[in-house]
């Protein structure tokens, strides 16, 4: 028999739970709390070991005989902190506040070299540093941890002049020992960094002479000499060193990350991906001329495009990059337009995105090593229809790796057009038929003609985009299966080149170096050139290209490679797509420059004026 409730045992259950939600939230504000004050108890013990180090240092005299070359002690910024002290000098320019963005997929790892994604790449920028960096509105390079460098008449010595002011985030100071640890540390085969090794085998040596000075001796001229020295990520020796020892310890990790840079991890030796997020904190220790803005970088993680913007609407996230479906009605939308201001650029190093034909499979050519079949899927896939349908023209065909724009594009070659007789009779010479009527070519072996083509899950403009290849591959009797996958995955069957075809995209650079992707020597496990493309007649134009220092003898090298990759198709190269950014009005200094919308470039030129910041410290 059942009893019934009485208005007492109402009260008294409502009670209850409302005495069990206080606990729990009780519980979770005492969890903050210990979070805090264990942050604070790191900070405080760090500032004391700062402390005994400052006294230490007076006591020797190493710090009077260290401030003379700081660049700051007599009032100068130095030229690469140029554009960031003009933002500070802003008459509502304020520190403070955070920077919160999104990802849209969850990263594998930020460990760098082990890292092979732009997403890790941008989290590392704020944390590691080079000898030099670029100056985004002459393109010419500057002098980062480098106050100056010399270059030899052959061009095969180069020698950087450190500042002696420079320590990471830790308080250990940076000196030439780091950078050539740092150099080691990734030409160790046991070290999982193929990519960077096949840039860096260009240089024969790197040596100190002297604490604040390093030079770099190349085996032979490179066209990018300076870039490639001066740009190598900066690792402190007395954090990565120990893992020479367990080499294999460094190569899965998830989160060993600590440099000299504006920003650091709490904790940087254990970010794991099922944080759900990349958090990173000012570096109060950091030398630069010019203290970073915000006092946090966070970066959630939401792959959805719909729940970005929701976020976005709702002010939880400062920027939203908008898809062409949606862009034109964002700009009439007014809770938008009343807290954003909106960019639509194509700079100069926007990147490309491609198909990939993988050429080898398990040690075996794939039907997809004959370029007529590659030549074929080329003439089937019809860009401008791509670029009309999906990207509303928000996007330009991309010809080969090289922009337009760029000294290395022959202008004389043309996108494909679709063009479905070229692609039938291609692949008929290449012996593909419908032997028995059911719509799809068949081999001479009577293998159908079908192929999975992998694509990264979450973007739903990609998916877009292979539904309507499939059909119009279909119409030719290829049949494509769409294959979506997760981030992580991708990475790891790309690794693997364990795929048919791949849909993707590479950034791009002021001048474009072809050996990563498409130099034989680089189909190699883990390698870049992953769809294990190989042409000797290339890989010879691209080592001339690249000992060829004279620009005006290079650039011609570079349009004979150009030449060959289109004759090739290794790629079925497809667009380069326009930013659509919106970014919250409470962002500040945001400006155009040669490299494109300074937004997050470094040193930090944003801020939030004191009235608009909403997160604490």
């Amino acid at each position: 028999m059942q009893t019934p409730s009485t208005t007492r045992d109402w009260i008294l259950y409502s009670l209850l739970s409302l005495t069990i939600v206080l606990i729990v939230l009780a519980m979770y504000q005492i969890d903050r709390q210990w979070l805090k004050l264990s942050e604070m108890q790191a900070a405080l013990s760090e500032q004391a070991k700062d402390m005994r180090e400052l006294r230490g240092a007076i006591a020797s005299g190493v710090l009077a005989a260290n401030a003379s070359t700081n660049s700051t002690a007599n009032g100068e910024v130095a030229q690469a902190f140029q554009r960031a002290y003009a933002a500070s000098r802003q008459p509502d320019y304020a520190q403070g506040d955070w920077s919160v963005d999104a990802f849209f997929t969850n990263l594998k790892t930020i460990t760098p070299l082990v890292s092979s994604d732009a997403y890790a790449s941008n989290v590392q920028s704020y944390v590691l540093e080079s000898l030099i960096t670029r100056n985004p509105d002459t393109l010419e390079w500057e002098g980062l941890v480098a106050k100056d460098w010399t270059i030899s008449e052959d061009g095969l010595v180069i020698t950087f002049r450190m500042r002696e002011d420079v320590s990471f985030s830790d308080g250990k100071p940076l000196t030439a020992d780091d950078v050539v640890f740092s150099f080691n540390f990734i030409m160790t085969d046991a070290i999982q960094a193929p990519r960077e090794r096949a840039y860096l085998e260009k240089i024969k040596s790197v040596k100190t002479n002297g604490k604040y000075e390093v030079v770099f001796t190349f085996k032979e001229p490179y066209f990018e000499a300076l870039s490639l020295a001066g740009s190598i990520g900066i690792l402190p020796k007395h954090f990565y060193e120990p893992y020479l020892k367990e080499p294999q310890k460094f190569n899965e990790s998830k989160g060993l990350l600590l440099g000299s840079g504006p920003y650091r991890l709490n904790d940087p030796k254990n970010w794991t991906p099922d944080k759900g997020n990349v958090e990173l904190v000012r570096n109060e220790r950091y030398w630069g001329d010019v203290q970073p803005s915000y006092h946090r970088i966070l970066w959630k993680i939401i792959q959805n495009d719909s729940a970005r913007l929701t976020t976005f609407r709702n002010g939880d996230i400062d920027s939203y990059s908008a898809r062409p479906v949606e862009y034109q009605e964002l700009k009439k939308d007014p809770q938008i337009q009343a807290k954003s201001q909106n960019f639509e650029y194509m700079p100069p190093v926007v990147g490309y995105s491609y198909i990939g034909w993988n050429q080898e499979r398990a040690g075996k050519p794939t039907r997809f090593a004959d370029k007529r079949v590659r030549q074929a899927m080329t003439y089937l896939t019809d860009v401008s229809r791509i670029i009309k349908d999906v990207m509303l023209d928000y996007a330009e065909p991309a010809v080969s790796p090289f922009s337009k724009t760029s000294k290395q594009h022959d202008a004389a070659l043309q996108p494909y057009q679709a063009d479905l007789d070229k692609a039938k009779a291609l692949l008929k010479e290449a012996g593909y038929q419908d032997k028995n009527g059911d719509g799809v070519l068949e081999d001479k072996s009577g293998q159908p003609f079908e192929f999975k083509l992998t694509y990264f899950q979450a973007n739903e403009d990609t998916k877009r985009m292979v539904l309507l290849l499939k059909d119009l591959y279909a119409r030719a009797g290829v049949k494509l299966i769409p294959t979506p996958q997760e981030w992580p995955v991708m990475l790891e069957n790309l690794d693997k080149k364990d795929f048919d075809a791949i849909t993707l995209g590479w950034t791009s650079g002021i001048e474009t170096d072809l050996y990563q992707m498409f130099h034989s020597s680089q189909a190699v496990s883990k390698g870049d050139n992953y769809v294990s493309y190989k042409n000797p007649a290339l890989d010879k134009l691209i080592d001339d290209a690249r000992r060829t220092v004279d620009e005006a003898k290079r650039m011609p090298l570079w349009q004979q490679a150009e030449h060959i990759l289109y004759e090739d198709q290794p790629y079925t190269f497809l667009m380069r797509r326009k930013s659509l950014l919106f970014v919250d009005k409470r962002i500040h200094n945001l400006q155009m420059t040669k490299l494109g919308l300074n937004f997050g470039s470094l040193p930090l030129e944003n801020y939030v004026p004191l009235a608009q910041q909403k997160y604490s410290q």
